[in-house]
């Protein structure tokens, strides 16, 4: 296994990156006037990852008050959990101008965006944590059963959908569905409630990122086409792709991880962001400098939603920081034998190769802007969605931190 920290980077090209990365965040982050705020230091000990004191190893990001650290997070009622990262605030520009070799139209025009602060999942998420999220399924039903726990017009905003039980599991877990896989083919909204469903159990704000703090996160400091370097010539060493996999993903954080601590950021399973696709690039954002949190592109339609970091059976160039793939609910949804086809799975590829990845805002955020991150932004999603559940297919259940207690009860 690697290393945790980027201080112990073999190479010294990434350790200068890293040292030069943190260093800069000690000066309390030239971004950090809008998105760091002062902690009291009784209110320390309830912020997860938040220090007073410097570590003496590992990453840090250093904020108002104290230091972003590394922490880990436990599913409440299992044995569950992963590692959140803190990332640095700092600006870049997004995008790959026409020179990059694999430069794709919809890469550009290049802007330069703000990112503030953040945690970002060491690794995708895993079938690990999702088959916990999937499991919900036959508990809320059995909460509807008993007539326990309803959701009203009242409460329903801490409410969930949970994955209906695969119909044909063959085309999901085709190449596996060991825990320490990357979870795949979950639709956009999906990972969506699965964000929201761990955020209400942990009261903690979980979330897809948008493309800005995605790309942000896997370039690392970088202003290449791969995190390492201009070329692909080291690409084994960080990610799994066309020429190195197996027949399909592989165990998570097994290669190299970033110089911000992330494995897997290129290559193995892409990974949901919260944007609309729009095939003129970033055309609507040219000539300004934006917000990450802001430079978000919005849709009404259930497709297409960008996608990025390539996938285990994709060309090197299309597992570079800038390139992106787009959703086509028809197309990824082929072989699926649900009519209304599914909200909540596909079935076709490339949906095999997509997963998700979890991310986590320094300064906390509104509740509507969570919301965004979490429900329902299209007519046609919400059709599908409340069909099955009007049908008994699918079913709605609250999610808080009671929720793990009282799934245990009903299960025993």
């Amino acid at each position: 296994m690697q290393s945790n920290s980027v201080l112990h980077e073999s190479s010294s090209r990434r350790n200068d990156l890293h040292m030069n990365l943190y260093a800069r965040s000690l000066s309390l982050c030239l971004f950090a006037l809008t998105s760091c705020v002062a902690i009291a230091a009784d209110d320390s000990a309830k912020i997860k990852g938040f220090s007073t004191t410097q570590p003496d190893k590992g990453p840090f990001v250093a904020v108002e008050g104290g230091f972003m650290v590394p922490y880990t997070e436990t599913i409440p009622g299992t044995e569950i959990s992963f590692e959140m990262i803190p990332v640095p605030a700092g600006s870049y520009k997004m995008g790959s101008p026409a020179s990059e070799a694999g430069h794709k139209e919809d890469e550009s025009p290049q802007i330069m965006v703000n990112v503030d602060p953040m945690w970002v999942c060491k690794t995708e998420v895993r079938w690990m944590e999702y088959k916990e999220f999937m499991g919900m399924y036959k508990t809320f039903k059995e909460f509807v059963f008993r007539d326990m726990r309803k959701v009203t017009p009242e409460n329903k905003v801490d409410a969930v959908t949970t994955p209906t039980e695969l119909y044909e599991p063959s085309y999901t877990f085709e190449f596996g569905d060991d825990d320490d896989l990357p979870a795949v083919t979950m639709t956009q909204f999906a990972a969506k409630q699965f964000t929201k469903w761990l955020s209400k159990m942990t009261d903690t704000q979980y979330r897809i990122p948008t493309e800005a703090e995605w790309e942000w996160a896997a370039r690392a400091g970088s202003t290449t086409a791969y995190s390492w370097g201009e070329s692909a010539d080291e690409i084994d060493q960080y990610a799994w792709y066309a020429d190195n996999s197996p027949d399909g993903p592989s165990k998570v954080g097994l290669k190299k991880p970033n110089a911000f601590g992330l494995n897997d950021m290129l290559g193995n399973v892409a990974e949901w962001t919260i944007d609309a696709y729009l095939e003129d690039g970033y055309k609507v954002f040219e000539g300004k400098t934006v917000k990450a949190s802001e430079a978000i592109k919005s849709i009404e339609t259930a497709d297409p939603r960008v996608v990025r970091g390539g996938s285990w059976e994709m060309e090197p160039e299309d597992v570079r920081c800038a390139s992106r793939l787009y959703s086509v609910d028809e197309d990824w949804k082929m072989d699926d034998p649900n009519i209304p086809l599914s909200p909540w799975w596909f079935t076709s590829d490339p949906s095999r190769g997509v997963g998700m990845r979890l991310f986590r805002s320094w300064k906390p955020l509104s509740d509507e802007a969570m919301n965004k991150f979490w429900e329902i932004d299209s007519e046609d999603i919400e059709f599908d969605v409340m069909s099955r559940i009007e049908e008994g297919r699918g079913v709605l259940g609250l999610a808080d931190p009671d929720l793990a207690e009282a799934a245990k009860a009903v299960r025993e």
